[in-house]
């Protein structure tokens, strides 16, 4: 008899999960609790204006061509990728500008005009992160986290040491750059990602490799258009997808998961992939049978937290980028208010993206569609006072740096913060990112994909491993199809 297995989250790892579950032949249903599936990755229009919600950043783009190619499909048969040139850009004080180049040579001419040698130095870099990221896509990134004998293989074990487990992430780059500029290009990966440059092990200059030497890229039709796709593989294998589904209970009988109770209905099912919030999932189970008590999630470094503002502008926007970094106060004062002392900052770096500079349908004619995202600490308190504070001070930052009217240009504006993380994700403390990319956080060392005490219950998403972001979202879910694979095809 076919083995019915229910998928918790209809997102990235979820969507995931459920085509390999379904490949191999099982009876896979995906519950949502939105209105949509993506996760975090939403979208929505108004006014002749489509918002992404989540993810804007396209990286790796070799993970999802392997997500495709592992269905006898191709990425190009969904969506086209266009290569952004610029890569991004960074705007500093004094209203001072520098686009990245999407091509290496340029990049290092680049380099080394700002700072004298420093674009060897950047060659240097940049093989040391290529063998790092190459050592974790072929080894460290596919290992379901399940026991420290997972990293005793030789081609694990004979470059540890290259991998910089143990250094910092500041530090490192220190070595090769002093130029603040530069040290701050080199240094955005980690804030975004979820940790203080001096808290993240080296071994993540691996994105530096990712976003400035493989490119970033923007896939045909918005961001959405990966869900999409992924939807239409899960459909084609026969996977059953339900909106609207509020998940408030895992059956437990004999120690084994039996179904889930969806909008006060007892559905009967033989395994369960948890892929919404690690924390939230654990609390549809009674507390003898959850993994992790609230004690241990109190004691996790969460990486940040966002307030965003989604703002169309009837007017188009010289002198910024599809992606635009703002680096015009201290980047440490405002990590030190995400994790040393939480708090609102005092005067925060700030990310705008503008996916109509790239993808003209996404406004009106002549029109904008941008949001800008402020990286917070989670768990802070969350008003509309406040937004509004934040709002009045960014807009007034914009139309400084771009010297330039904007305010006065809005014709529609949503915002968007660690109250909304909470009540559509059910977000812990609001969060963003999922964990912070600490050591202590990293591999084996991550929440477990496994539940410890009931052998049908497996977790994927952002806050088990590999961690956060769209790439390691679809490797998790596939690493939790395969356990629940071989539970039942021993």
């Amino acid at each position: 008899m076919t083995k019915k297995i229910a998928i918790i989250g209809g997102g990235f790892s979820g969507l995931s999960a459920a085509t390999y579950l379904a490949k191999e032949g099982f009876d896979v249903t995906i519950f949502e609790k939105n209105s949509t599936i993506g996760g975090r990755n939403r979208k929505f229009t108004e006014d002749g204006f489509t918002f992404e919600m989540g993810p804007s950043w396209y990286w790796m783009p070799e993970v999802f061509d392997n997500y495709f190619k592992d269905f006898k499909k191709e990425r190009k048969d969904y969506y086209g990728l266009t290569k952004l040139n610029p890569s991004f850009s960074i705007i500093y004080k004094d209203q001072e500008k520098l686009d990245i180049p999407s091509e290496e040579e340029d990049l290092i001419a680049l380099f080394e005009e700002i700072e004298i040698g420093a674009g060897q130095r950047l060659k240097d870099f940049m093989e040391d992160a290529k063998y790092k990221y190459d050592s974790s896509m072929n080894n460290l990134i596919l290992k379901p986290g399940k026991s420290i004998f997972e990293f005793f293989e030789w081609e694990v074990i004979k470059g540890v040491f290259k991998l910089n487990l143990f250094s910092n992430f500041k530090n490192f780059v220190r070595k090769y750059f002093k130029d603040e500029r530069l040290t701050n290009l080199m240094d955005f990966p980690v804030l975004f990602l979820g940790s203080a440059p001096e808290n993240t092990p080296a071994l993540y200059s691996l994105m530096n490799y990712a976003g400035l030497m493989l490119g970033t890229w923007y896939p045909e039709n918005g961001m959405y258009s990966i869900i999409e796709s992924m939807e239409k593989v899960a459909v084609e294998h026969g996977v059953k997808i339900h909106t609207n589904q509020e998940i408030s209970q895992i059956l437990i009988s004999n120690d084994e998961v039996s179904g889930l109770v969806s909008n006060n209905e007892n559905i009967e099912f033989d395994a369960v992939i948890a892929s919404g919030d690690y924390k939230h999932m654990e609390t549809l189970l009674p507390s003898k049978l959850r993994n992790y008590t609230d004690k241990y999630w109190s004691t996790r470094t969460l990486a940040p937290s966002s307030l965003i503002f989604f703002l169309g502008i009837n007017k188009k926007i010289p002198g910024i980028e599809h992606h635009t970094l703002f680096f015009d106060e201290s980047l440490e004062k405002h990590t030190e208010q995400i994790y040393v002392d939480p708090k609102w900052p005092e005067k925060p770096l700030f990310y705008v993206c503008a996916p109509s500079k790239t993808d003209l349908k996404l406004a009106p004619d002549n029109c904008e569609n941008i949001f800008v995202l402020i990286p917070i600490a989670a768990g802070i308190e969350d008003n509309n006072s406040i937004r509004e504070y934040y709002y009045s001070l960014i807009i007034e930052r914009l139309e400084k740096q771009l010297n330039m009217s904007i305010k006065e240009h809005v014709i529609y504006k949503k915002s968007y913060c660690i109250n909304d993380f909470k009540e559509d994700y059910h977000s812990y403390k609001g969060n963003a990112y999922g964990l912070a990319n600490t050591l202590k956080q990293t591999a084996i060392l991550k929440p477990k994909l496994n539940n410890k005490k009931i052998k049908n219950l497996v977790y994927a998403g952002q806050l088990t491993v590999p961690g956060p972001g769209m790439p390691p979202a679809i490797i998790s879910g596939k690493l939790a199809a395969n356990e629940i694979i071989k539970l039942f095809k021993k």
